[in-house]
């Protein structure tokens, strides 16, 4: 397969022919005459709980995995972890096991690289739309049975490192299983709490700023933390509904365009019309402009998607894409250690996401193979 694109770059955008074989990028050469398409690597979700009327915590089996991998990759998504709520502890070892069973079987969309456990083990206080009832403290051989339930399929996970015993659940946890990435989230922790479990092993806040102790200028808490420490990487909800776009440009001034990750956190509804819709086992009102809440008015999730994460990116910040392509891909990559992934470049994966001149989807591709393409309308 040869593709005619542009392809951004340090000075700018480069019409470049990208040759594809084997599902992986061949080569890139110069292209001769103007390209109508942009492409940029495959937008990578490490935060979502799903879309087009799935929940992450009701999928039955590889059928609604199936559709969800459709559903992202119309999206200009070609890797993503599914998000877990908090949920009883029979619910959501029954769920692991049947992710990580349905896993086993390829997807023709976007590949669901693994699992996201956002929770248990979380803050009261800032538990946002999770179910306190089920809240735990820290329970290392709970957290044991859900990753080996899931079949090792568990590549990341938020917790609240103030609560009793996480910090040994947090060494013990990065010991053991390595290759499981420790978010910081969902939590009340103080500024040396968290600078303690950055020590300890957490490389990412969750989306930083919603559902933690907010900074302060006596009190930096865990916001503060994550974003002097290098090594974490921001998730950040570009919506304009969690942050204000002026929260957004500091984060990308504080941490850099190396360290911050754009997450969706859709749900169910994400792509459907104003209504009520599951989240867990709660119900979310969507408004018409498609904000997301409890009926208590507090934010439960999103309804956004990472394509129109790359034009809200683009409005509030003004960047140029080879910024903008780091926050949406290649970030994600490195912080999940996808190595074959997240750069347009010979020797990765040939996961792309094609854009139109104004910054709308215009197909996907995934290992090589167009698995979307938009309609001529």
């Amino acid at each position: 397969m040869k593709i005619h694109a542009n392809i951004p770059s340090p000075s700018g955008i480069e019409p470049s022919l990208i040759e594809i074989e084997d599902g992986m990028i061949k080569s890139i050469s110069a292209s001769d005459g103007e390209c109508q398409l942009t492409a940029l690597p495959g937008f990578i979700d490490i935060h979502t709980h799903g879309g087009a009327m799935i929940d992450v915590n009701h999928v039955k089996g590889w059928q609604d995995i199936e559709a969800l991998s459709l559903f992202y990759a119309s999206h200009g998504v070609t890797s993503v972890l599914l998000s877990v709520m908090t949920d009883t502890a029979d619910k959501m070892e029954s769920l692991v096991q049947t992710l990580g069973t349905a896993l086993e079987k390829p997807t023709s969309g976007a590949q669901v690289v693994g699992i996201h456990l956002e929770g248990p083990f979380l803050s009261q206080e800032y538990k946002g739309a999770m179910p306190s009832d089920l809240i735990r403290s820290a329970d290392w051989d709970f957290l044991e049975s859900l990753i080996h339930l899931s079949h090792d399929r568990v590549r990341y996970i938020t917790l609240a490192p103030e609560a009793d015993g996480m910090m040994d659940l947090i060494r013990r946890l990065r010991a053991e299983h390595p290759g499981i990435v420790i978010s910081m989230g969902h939590s009340a922790a103080e500024y040396e709490t968290a600078i303690e479990a950055v020590d300890a092993g957490v490389r990412s806040a969750t989306h930083l700023f919603n559902a933690m102790k907010l900074f302060h200028m006596h009190r930096p808490a865990i916001s503060g933390a994550a974003l002097e420490r290098d090594e974490v990487y921001a998730e950040v909800i570009a919506d304009g509904f969690h942050l204000h776009p002026a929260t957004v440009r500091l984060i990308l001034k504080t941490k850099g365009w190396d360290r911050v990750v754009c997450i969706s956190d859709s749900i169910m509804a994400t792509g459907l019309p104003p209504g009520t819709y599951k989240l867990g086992v709660n119900d979310v009102i969507v408004a018409a402009d498609g904000d997301a809440k409890l009926p208590d008015g507090v934010r439960a999730g999103s309804t956004l998607t990472l394509d129109r994460a790359y034009r809200k990116i683009r409005e509030f910040t003004g960047a140029d894409d080879w910024k903008i392509q780091r926050v949406l891909s290649s970030n994600a990559a490195d912080l999940l250690h996808l190595d074959d992934r997240g750069r347009l470049v010979p020797g990765k994966r040939a996961d792309i996401a094609l854009l139109d001149k104004d910054g709308f989807l215009a197909g996907t591709i995934v290992n090589g193979h167009h698995v979307y393409k938009k309609q001529e309308e």
